[in-house]
């Protein structure tokens, strides 16, 4: 999962998600802190950004409802299309689901194009194969068809989010 934010406190706010997150994702591998310009033509400030990889028995749909409620309590509510947000998770990859499905396509269909996916996830699971042909985070990232810079500023407490 890809965790973002860039309005209110972002960092608190994704701590919060990652700490709401390690009850479902059996001990998730949570990565750094990394501060990307935000992908959008609307002024905004810059978004934080984390990856959070672990395993869990719940459906995509299931995981995709946790992530539009914890995006609900962090004080998301319907806005401009990539407009500045307090909490946004995005669900990249799923096992080895392929899913064109319009509500939750898997693996996401751009996270082979945006550093701020790809840089985060490497981090803490850089041989993750994504479907359908099993690249892996590294080669994908590597490939150096990304874009947007990404600049690791790591977490303001020692020790990670929510008791890494």
């Amino acid at each position: 999962m890809s965790l973002g934010a860039n309005a209110g406190d972002p960092e608190r706010q994704l701590r919060e998600a990652v700490g709401r997150l390690r009850d479902l994702l059996g001990a998730p591998r949570v990565a750094s802190l990394f501060r990307t310009e935000a992908v959008s033509e609307l002024a905004q400030p810059d978004f934080f950004n984390t990856a959070v990889v672990g395993t869990t028995s719940l459906l995509p749909a299931e995981l995709l409802a946790v992530a539009k409620w914890l995006e609900w309590r962090a004080g998301r509510r319907p806005g401009p299309r990539f407009g500045p947000r307090p909490l946004d998770i995005d669900l990249l990859v799923h096992g080895e689901l392929v899913s064109a499905d319009p509500e939750l396509c898997l693996p996401h269909p751009r996270l082979g194009e945006r550093r701020f996916y790809l840089e985060p996830l490497a981090t803490v699971a850089p041989g993750l194969q994504v479907p359908p042909d099993g690249v892996t985070v590294a080669e994908m990232l590597g490939a150096g068809s990304a874009v947007g810079e990404v600049v690791e500023v790591g977490w303001s407490e020692p020790g990670g989010p929510a008791g890494e």
